[in-house]
């Protein structure tokens, strides 16, 4: 009987306590309900947490310890000091924000803080912010700044003449193994990269072909004088036919119609640098690897090496009565048309005026080349055209020191911008040629479009 009374004591004990806890657990359920409303999501957390924290210590209290363990006393203790602690870096709801606060800015700058009127100093070793204001760079600056970051990088610029030269040779000793008959002259290379003009990369050069004519047996004649109207471009036509018949010049396998053909020639030349040439050996020699472009209608190598990749275009070249002509064909039937190059002309005489005036031409000439391989609309526009809209300003600007880099500059954009307008750029060697003749309409409208916003914003080229 007293072990009876003695279980049903400590089931309305237990029972008692437990309505008690039921009840606590009921107005914490209303809380939490509750809570979101009144406190905000932030403040609904904060007392979640809570509340957790303190059902574990009440369920904690109430539950019956195991008398076996006398390690459980102090393992309820640890635990209570982690659900204490967890409260304790509850981080706090963050104020609600007036609608003042809603004005300023959401970086706003650090306002000053006013001293301590007790005399608190400053720890030894704090950092000092110092604010330093921003700058606003001139056209001037951003152009002198970008010039120095269009250097071509070292290693190309010492291996890849050193690359060419090397092909170069190779080339040379081959046709004149394999084609004893044909006279040409010694092979060299050209390109902006030898004259100090090239920018970003060194990853193209120019391999000439110099093709030695008899000038007894050739002559020239202008395109004005063609069907194609272009003065640009001239022909080569054999003389004395009856007098001198096919067989007296070597060149006369590549006769069509009376004139030297530049298409055949190229035609020829293709073949043997696809077929006859064993690239595979010669680059094994040079330590790259070296394959002709078979679907080119120009006479390109493309290189591999460790450290670059180039391409290699070959020009064969005719240098007649101070006319430097290659077999560049324009699109079409007419296939006996040889192309007037300026460039020599064009590097000397910029040169030339620098020498005279410690000039800047050749740096804008830089700058301009350098935007214009950045930017894929102005691909054509780079080289040859800006050199010559260079050399027209130079007969009436008189003043191109380093000083006057950015008027120079926006003065260039200005005259590119009118020629693309009328479509006429005029050659400054011969102004019978528009440079802007092979150009398509959509590309001159591109470019205008694209120089046209440059001239009130110079910086979006650079």
């Amino acid at each position: 009987m007293a072990a009876f009374w003695h279980q049903r004591g400590r089931r309305q004990e237990n029972g008692g306590l437990g309505s008690v806890i039921d009840g606590l657990g009921s107005v914490f359920d209303v809380l939490l309900a509750n809570a979101r409303l009144v406190l905000g999501v932030s403040g609904a957390a904060v007392l979640a947490i809570a509340t957790l924290a303190v059902k574990r210590l009440i369920d904690r209290a109430t539950s019956p310890r195991d008398e076996g363990d006398p390690k459980a006393e102090q393992k309820s203790l640890e635990e209570s000091w982690q659900d204490l602690a967890l409260i304790k870096t509850t981080p706090k709801p963050p104020k609600k924000q007036r609608r003042e606060d809603l004005s300023e800015p959401l970086l706003s700058p650090a306002r000053p803080v006013a001293p301590d009127p007790r005399g608190c100093t400053v720890p030894l070793g704090a950092p000092q912010v110092k604010s330093s204001p921003l700058r606003c760079l001139t056209l001037q600056e951003r152009l002198l700044s970008h010039s120095s970051q269009l250097a071509v990088p070292e290693i190309q610029a010492s291996l890849v003449p050193q690359l060419a030269r090397s092909i170069c040779t190779q080339l040379q000793n081959f046709l004149r193994s394999k084609c004893p008959e044909l006279p040409f002259g010694r092979f060299f290379l050209s390109g902006a990269l030898l004259d100090g003009l090239e920018v970003l990369a060194a990853d193209h050069i120019h391999l000439m072909l110099p093709v030695v004519l008899d000038a007894g047996l050739w002559s020239l004649i202008s395109g004005e004088d063609t069907v194609v109207r272009n003065p640009q471009y001239w022909m080569i036509k054999r003389l004395d036919l009856g007098y001198f018949p096919r067989g007296c010049s070597p060149w006369d396998r590549f006769i069509v119609g009376r004139y030297l053909s530049s298409s055949v020639l190229n035609e020829t030349l293709h073949k043997l640098l696809v077929a006859s040439i064993n690239w595979p050996a010669i680059g094994g020699l040079l330590g790259c690897a070296i394959h002709p472009v078979v679907a080119s209608r120009e006479l390109k190598l493309e290189v591999k090496h460790d450290q670059v990749e180039l391409n290699i275009t070959l020009f064969p070249v005719v240098e007649m009565e101070n006319k430097v002509l290659l077999a560049v064909p324009p699109e079409g039937l007419v296939e006996n048309l040889w192309l007037e190059s300026f460039y020599r002309a064009e590097v000397s005489r910029v040169k030339e005026l620098d020498a005279g005036d410690s000039g800047a031409r050749q740096l804008c000439l830089r700058i301009l080349n350098g935007v214009c391989r950045s930017q894929p609309s102005l691909h054509k526009l780079g080289g040859s055209p800006v050199t010559h809209v260079i050399l027209h300003l130079s007969d009436t600007a008189s003043d191109w020191a380093e000083e006057s880099l950015a008027d120079r500059f926006q003065q260039v954009l200005e005259e590119l911008v009118a020629s693309l307008e009328k479509g006429v750029l005029l050659c400054y060697f011969n102004p019978k040629i528009n440079l802007f003749s092979r150009l398509l309409e959509e590309e001159i409208d591109e470019m205008g479009f694209v120089l046209y916003r440059a001239i009130s914003e110079p910086e979006l080229l650079l």
